[in-house]
């Protein structure tokens, strides 16, 4: 669906639990004026029987069917429906993406977030949401620290207890839980002899306990998990500072170094929306610190070896950002067909003919490569590079601390080469 093919009118409406008595005088108007209304069956079934427009349920999967059904009523009086606030993780925001936001009107209930915190008393401000509908759960696992205060939209009624494995599984089983279920499903009353209204909130439900004894079965699927999270003895805490330690990742050697990937990391500068690929990925630190450092961002690990590949997948679940795409086979023929990068980091294959062109072609203006190189056959490359393109080269030498008979001496690292550059805009 274009901007110019909206058709006579487009409307969004935020619907809530309470569905007909809970919305306000525009969100009415609108559905008794349309022609047809489009959402999900629960959505649909809380409309009053004499509405007389008609009614069509979303297909499976959505998304996809989306432009093509909007189209299909493009000349008809057309209301969406929304749980909710439709902007927030709602079908509004696809909607004003695909329609544009002069061509559609949006008209929010309030969402359950903002219910959840109000009957929790907690800040909104201070709580940081995630959703599980159509998401991977495993990416709560990037934003556990100890206090921090979780909102996850469940998908389906298995959801608490499947974040509650989760939780006991990563450290944090003490942690509260409270399942909050049809929040705002009272119905509205009208007291006899006036027009004073009050909402009835025994439809809700409240379920209380811990990660590690969570003793509630599935249960109703429209539901929304609060988690204070709280570490047990035997979490850890990872930051989503670049430079988680070395043995926060299944690696077989091929591994960017902790130093040396916090380095890498400050050149690419991360940054929002942006996309990374990382070539030559070897465990996948370099792509699973840059999405840590920003939910925003997208990365795409190039890896020749396909148990490597692998394990990167493994790492990026363990880690919290299972959105990592990985990508098997060799650069720069893997290359092809791949989105335009606005950051580069080449960590292997420096010496494969064609690696590094290929990159810093693909490099969208104003995007940053990074390589690194241990080899003097690397090192070579990236000399000869920096002096044709120029940037900045670097040698890091790093040593630790370790036993030398019964004594401490310094244990050098092998050293690295780094070529940082930035491509010209435009």
């Amino acid at each position: 669906m274009t901007a110019t093919s909206a058709g006579p009118g487009l409307t969004v409406v935020g619907l809530g639990a309470d569905g007909w008595a809970g919305l306000g005088d525009a969100g009415r108007r609108a559905l008794r004026a349309a022609e047809v209304v489009l959402g999900g069956h629960r959505q649909l079934d809380l409309l009053p029987a004499d509405l007389p427009a008609q009614r069509v349920s979303w297909p499976s999967p959505l998304l996809p069917a989306l432009p093509g059904l909007l189209d299909g009523y493009a000349d008809r009086r057309l209301c969406v429906l929304a749980s909710g606030d439709p902007m927030w993780y709602g079908i509004g925001a696809r909607i004003v993406e695909l329609v544009g936001p002069d061509r559609v009107q949006v008209l929010p209930h309030p969402s359950s977030i903002s219910l959840a915190c109000a009957r929790l008393g907690w800040p909104v401000e201070r709580v940081t949401v995630l959703s599980a509908v159509g998401r991977d759960l495993a990416r709560v696992r990037r934003v556990l620290a100890p206090g921090r205060r979780i909102l996850l939209l469940s998908a389906d009624g298995s959801t608490p207890s499947a974040l509650a494995r989760l939780l006991t599984d990563t450290g944090y089983g003490p942690s509260p839980l409270t399942v909050l279920a049809s929040l705002g499903a009272g119905h509205e009353q009208r007291l006899d002899g006036t027009t004073e209204r009050r909402l009835d909130r025994t439809a809700e439900r409240r379920l209380d306990g811990t990660a590690e004894n969570w003793p509630h079965p599935p249960g109703d699927p429209l539901n929304v998990v609060a988690v204070h999270a709280v570490a047990g003895p035997e979490a850890v805490l990872r930051s989503t500072v670049p430079g988680l330690p070395d043995e926060a990742y299944d690696h077989d050697g091929a591994l960017t170094k902790r130093e040396a990937r916090v380095l890498a990391l400050a050149r690419l500068a991360p940054a929002p929306d942006e996309l990374l690929w990382d070539v030559g990925a070897g465990s996948g630190s370099i792509g699973i610190e840059w999405l840590r450092a920003e939910p925003s961002c997208r990365a795409v690990a190039i890896e020749a070896r396909a148990d490597r590949a692998e394990r990167i997948a493994g790492n990026a679940t363990t880690l919290g950002v299972p959105e990592l795409q990985v990508v098997v086979g060799r650069a720069p023929a893997a290359l092809v067909g791949l989105p335009t990068p606005d950051a580069v980091f080449v960590g292997g294959g420096l010496a494969t003919e064609g690696v590094l062109d290929a990159c810093w072609a693909a490099l969208a203006p104003g995007g940053r490569l990074v390589a690194h190189a241990v080899t003097i056959e690397g090192e070579r490359e990236l000399t000869i590079r920096a002096a044709r393109l120029g940037g900045d080269l670097t040698r890091l030498g790093v040593e630790r601390a370790a036993p030398l008979g019964g004594f401490t001496a310094w244990q050098p690292a092998r050293a690295l080469v780094q070529w940082a550059v930035a491509k010209p805009c435009r």
